[in-house]
């Protein structure tokens, strides 16, 4: 590097001191200038909250001294002067004596002692609290519609601090005792919500949780200074739409008007008026999208008397202005009402019977019931009969309603031989009845009895069959075919011997010749009391020929009778009943057929033969009987069996009259209650005596 190039940056450097030095310095003689840049640390145009001030300016080479005096607004002096020395650019503190505006001058001196022009800064210290501010009025409940919720808040009592307003700090919470300002003396420009002066008092709260919250404000001044006691409102908030009931509201169709009551509940701000609030609840009924009836409170009443369908909606606004009407309060689009439908049909239905009666079942009576609006009603109605032209009441027929279908039966064997007339009651949905008498077409409902075939049943016991051949000539051949018939007996009585076999048979047919084959008879046993059953019923078939037979089970006497029941098209029949008379069963035998005169005993035993129970619990009751030639039958001895009807007797022949004698003897069952049989007696033993 050459001597030239090292030298220049230290030339330039001195060069740049010199003239360093000459702007400090000032010439001979002349007073310092006043304090250039004369400044407040924090700025002159905003209020303090403390009396200390620190003021600021461009440093002056050859300053030693640096004088300050505090000015009020009118001009009288406050503080000072006040000399400060060595200053170096800046005076801490400059004090305020009291709250206010203050005018701060300064002038600087130099080592001569010479005193240069002043410069001045406006000073502004406020620390005095606002008074109290505290929110209007406020409505006793808050609802949906009313969010945002504008809140008015009272300006603090005068005089103002000397900063005035600046504006408002407010919150809310959920607890009585919040604060707006974490610092009890100052709020933070952040925490300032109005800045508009005194003036701008509307805060407006967004939301609201549902239920009780709490609103506290302070007024804030000018330096930011609050109020030292926060005002405090409770504000309660109601989202919850009133529920209403709807009571005299059918489920179905109805025949007359509908009286209906609404009634509105609510557990939050209520349905009662209490004067606090500019929202009157009111609860309402609204009939077919109409002008709704609106009562103030908690219930109102409308009726419906049109026939038709209606639509009923029911709603209600409770204190805090919540309603459920689907239309629009206060700018909130609501739910829809809650709605039921109201059915009233007024006007009766047509009932008519069918044009004609079915051929294949003519006892089966049906009426049509037809309504335009409600409908036939599925479960009620009734058809009934009467002689023709008599005036009676109908008698009720048991009758099924098959969708508006009446159907009846008409069992006409059970009545006399006439003409009858037919009603039917129908009624519709609504309860609407109606009564008619003819059929479709406008002709009466009358039938003529007997309305089927009348039939007849012939039956009795069966008797030998009766044979015939027949021997046809066919191309010199002759080809014979027997035919047998059985015949049955019109006897009322028949006697058999227990376990003998019966037939029991008939015929049915019509009132002519006619027969009437594969239809159902029922024979029908009648036994005595104590006996298990007490009645047995044993369906059969008819053949081609009408004719049925039936074998009969062993058992005691009982009547016997056949029985049809008739069918859609056939009268019911009976035939008159016979009796069978079974006699009983006895069984006897002897120990020796010889007897000697004084000798040893002759022993009699025998059984009583019946089924299963049918022996009573103390034993049947057996006679014994003997009979010589020229002696009728004669008892001698009365006995009683055990329990399965064995009996047995000892006899001594003691009469020398009876040597050579032959006995001839016999059990005889009697009739006693309770026995099932007629009186039976055994096979006679013979026994010689000697």
């Amino acid at each position: 590097m050459s001597a030239r190039t090292g030298l220049g940056p230290l030339i330039a450097a001195c060069l740049a001191l010199l003239l360093l030095g000459s702007a400090f310095a000032r010439p001979a003689g002349a007073q310092p200038l006043p304090p250039k840049d004369l400044r407040v640390v924090g700025g002159e145009d905003n209020w303090r909250v403390s009396d200390r001030f620190e003021l600021r300016w461009t440093p002056v080479h050859g300053i030693i001294a640096a004088t300050y005096r505090v000015l009020r607004a009118d001009g009288s002096l406050a503080v000072g002067p006040i000399r400060v020395q060595d200053p170096n650019g800046s005076i801490y503190p400059v004090r305020a004596p009291a709250p206010g505006e203050y005018t701060a001058e300064v002038w600087l001196e130099d080592s001569a002692g010479a005193n240069g022009a002043s410069s001045s800064v406006t000073l502004r210290f406020d620390d005095v609290r606002p008074g109290m501010s505290t929110p209007a009025p406020l409505p006793a409940w808050i609802g949906r519609a009313g969010l945002p919720s504008p809140i008015r808040l009272l300006p603090p009592p005068t005089p103002h601090p000397p900063s005035g307003i600046r504006g408002y700090a407010v919150s809310v919470g959920p607890t009585s005792d919040g604060e707006p300002c974490a610092d009890p003396l100052v709020c933070a420009d952040s925490e300032t919500d109005l800045r508009g002066g005194v003036e701008d008092d509307i805060h407006w709260v967004d939301e609201l949780p549902e239920g009780t919250s709490h609103l506290s404000v302070v007024a804030v001044s000018g330096s930011g200074v609050r109020s030292e006691t926060a005002g405090r409102a409770v504000l309660r908030v109601d989202k919850t739409n009133p529920v209403t009931r709807l009571d005299g509201a059918p489920t179905g169709w109805v025949d007359g008007p509908v009286h209906l009551v609404a009634t509105a509940t609510d557990h939050d701000s209520g349905m009662v008026d209490r004067g606090m609030t500019a929202v009157q609840p009111f609860t309402a009924i609204r009939v077919n999208g109409g002008v709704p009836k609106v009562a103030a409170g908690d219930a109102v009443s409308a009726s419906v008397f049109a026939e038709g369908v209606h639509t009923v909606e029911h709603y209600a606004r409770d204190a805090a202005g919540n309603a459920a009407d689907g239309g629009r309060v206060n700018g909130h689009q609501n739910r829809m009402p809650a709605a039921e439908l109201i059915r009233i049909d007024r006007t009766p239905p047509t009932v008519q019977f069918l044009p004609a009666q079915d051929p294949r079942d003519p006892e089966r009576i049906e009426a049509r019931i037809v309504d335009a609006l409600s409908g036939a009603s599925t479960t009620r109605g009734g058809i009934g009969v009467r002689p023709a032209g008599s005036g009676d009441q109908f008698e009720a027929l048991p009758t099924v309603n098959q969708g508006g279908l009446l159907s009846a039966r008409w069992s006409s064997d059970d009545y006399p031989l006439g003409v009858y007339e037919f009603g039917a009651t129908g009624y519709d949905a609504a309860g609407n009845a109606a009564f008619a008498t003819e059929r479709i077409g406008g002709t009466s409902m009358v039938l003529a009895n007997p309305l089927k075939v009348p039939t007849v049943l012939r039956a009795g016991f069966g008797q030998r069959r009766s044979a015939r051949q027949r021997c046809p000539q066919r191309s010199r051949r002759h080809r014979c075919h027997r035919n047998e018939t059985l015949r049955f007996s019109r006897r009322l009585r028949r006697e058999v011997f227990r376990g003998g076999a019966t037939l029991f048979g008939g015929r049915l047919g019509t009132g002519t010749t006619a027969a009437i084959g594969g239809q159902p008879v029922e024979v029908i046993e009648r036994f005595g009391e104590g006996n298990e059953p007490l009645e047995r019923v044993t369906t059969v078939t008819t053949d081609a020929a009408g004719r049925f037979t039936l074998r009969l089970p062993v058992g005691p006497s009982r009547e016997i009778a056949a029985r049809f029941r008739g069918s859609p098209t056939l009268t019911r029949s009976a035939s008159p009943p016979v009796r069978l008379a079974v006699r009983g069963d006895v069984r006897l035998r002897v120990s020796s057929a010889t007897a000697a005169v004084g000798g040893r005993p002759v022993v009699f035993s025998g059984i009583v033969r019946a089924l299963r129970g049918e022996i009573p619990s103390e034993g049947k009751a057996v006679a014994l009987q003997f009979r010589l030639p020229d002696i009728g039958w004669t008892e001698f001895r009365t006995l009683r069996s055990d329990r399965r009807g064995r009996f047995r007797h000892a006899y001594r022949f003691a009469d020398d009259d009876s040597r050579g004698v032959r006995f001839r003897f016999r059990a005889v069952a009697t009739a006693e209650p309770g026995w099932p049989y007629e009186p039976g007696c055994s096979r006679p033993v013979v026994v010689r005596g000697k």
